[in-house]
């Protein structure tokens, strides 16, 4: 099997060359004569990337088959230029044994659009009072790596502690959804003065720093890698910045709506504005997207999660907490970062494929793009726009707050080990 794509720029640099893909590996680069049966694609000079890779989206299967589904999940992925996906623990069953993680991966390898790699919980039924079977999980087909409660924070110190000492001999990583719950019961909406004219109790900004800064410390006696799932204030990237000075093994994300949105949309009321952590302020997401920008923050990941109609179209109280994320990733990292010159093509590489495979440890992906690397790649349109609707999106659920905006930045093609998986917005 062979595929050609015609006058590509890597990385958006320099002269359009030609890529040739045998067999799931880059084997030529530059003016490449086209086998007989090879697969064409017209790049006409379209930046050329290596695949994305997602640390955090929620699939929902097995249990919310109704809001997403492997198959489903795994189409919006590859339409947004995604080759690997760390799908997140919070199934009904919880994924914290190697039953669950197992079936997880089994059934991205049946669906096959992009590499589904479960995430394990960190305690028991993600209660935060035991352990959950980290090695079982480790060692099981699923070859876990990333050890996540994400929803809820394990909040005990000792229970945390120990996580990350037994991740150390497992080469694992802890992934901490940072939330002090004591801090936020009841919390709506980001702790500020929109929330309180408009009548929402506040979510302060220290129920993540704090988590963030014993986690960093914890992490930092122990040798132990943690990672912070979305970042959303100016004060968690202040403590990173703290912590990496000092050689803690510690990494983080943001995702893209923390990159764009902020808590002046709560003027409307609209549920589907309401995410976990909150959207916060301006300045906010203005030092979120430096602290990316400078590598303090290390990637941008989706924390995709598809709802069900009843549970985002009803008051905002009572409404469940986030967003779809996958297939508009692209588009909003164009609009905060590259069009505003934090980042270039190669930074984007660095923040959506490469730091993620990395921190996930997934050595086939976010490789260069090189003779003898595989054919993780994304062909993407910069100057191209497409508008948002939530209904043609190929996740079962619609909940974007991106509905009807003009975004720039189209993702025309996604090779997962030189087979394309997506193509011109259509599933292969």
């Amino acid at each position: 099997m062979s595929t050609v794509i015609k006058a590509a720029r890597p990385y958006g640099e320099g002269d359009p060359v030609d890529v040739l893909v045998e067999d799931g590996v880059i084997t030529a680069i530059g003016t490449v004569q086209v086998p007989e049966d090879a697969e064409v694609i017209e790049a006409n000079g379209q930046v050329l990337l290596p695949g994305f890779v997602d640390l955090h989206t929620h699939l929902r299967e097995p249990g919310r088959e109704d809001t997403e589904t492997i198959e489903t999940g795994s189409a919006a992925a590859a339409l947004g230029g995604y080759t690997a996906v760390f799908a997140m623990a919070n199934t009904d069953p919880v994924a914290d044994n190697s039953v669950v993680v197992e079936h997880v991966w089994r059934r991205g390898q049946e669906v096959g659009l992009v590499d589904v790699h479960p995430v394990g919980a960190v305690t028991v039924g993600l209660k935060g009072e035991k352990l959950a079977e980290l090695g079982t999980m480790a060692n099981s087909q699923a070859r876990v790596t990333v050890f996540s409660d994400d929803g809820l924070c394990v909040g005990d110190p000792l229970l945390m502690r120990r996580a990350l000492e037994y991740s150390t001999a497992l080469d694992a990583v802890i992934a901490q959804h940072a939330e002090e719950p004591r801090l936020t019961v009841g919390a709506q909406a980001h702790e500020g003065e929109r929330a309180a004219r408009l009548g929402y109790t506040g979510w302060p900004a220290a129920a993540e720093e704090s988590i963030v800064a014993r986690d960093c410390l914890l992490a930092r006696h122990a040798n132990a890698r943690l990672h912070v799932c979305h970042v959303s204030t100016a004060g968690t990237a202040d403590v990173l910045r703290w912590a990496k000075d000092r050689g803690t093994k510690v990494s983080a994300e943001v995702t893209p709506h923390h990159l764009l949105l902020t808590d002046e949309r709560l003027a409307t009321y609209d549920p589907v504005n309401k995410v976990n952590p909150p959207l916060r302020t301006e300045s906010d997401a203005e030092k979120l997207r430096a602290a990316l920008a400078e590598g303090v923050i290390d990637c941008v990941a989706t924390d995709h999660a598809p709802h069900a109609v009843q549970d985002k179209d009803t008051e905002w109280s009572a409404a469940r907490p986030g967003m779809l994320g996958l297939q508009t990733a692209l588009s909003i990292v164009t609009e905060t970062m590259v069009r505003t010159g934090l980042l270039d093509w190669r930074g984007v590489a660095r923040v959506m494929s490469e730091r993620p495979a990395e921190i996930g440890n997934l050595p086939g992906q976010g490789r260069p793009i090189a003779v003898g690397e595989p054919a993780n790649l994304t062909l993407v349109d910069p100057d191209a726009g497409w508008t948002v609707r939530g209904a043609e999106l190929a996740s079962i659920a619609a909940n974007t707050p991106y509905e009807g905006m003009r975004l720039p930045g189209v993702v025309t093609a996604t090779l997962l080990r030189g087979r394309l998986t997506a193509r011109d917005g259509k599933i292969c």
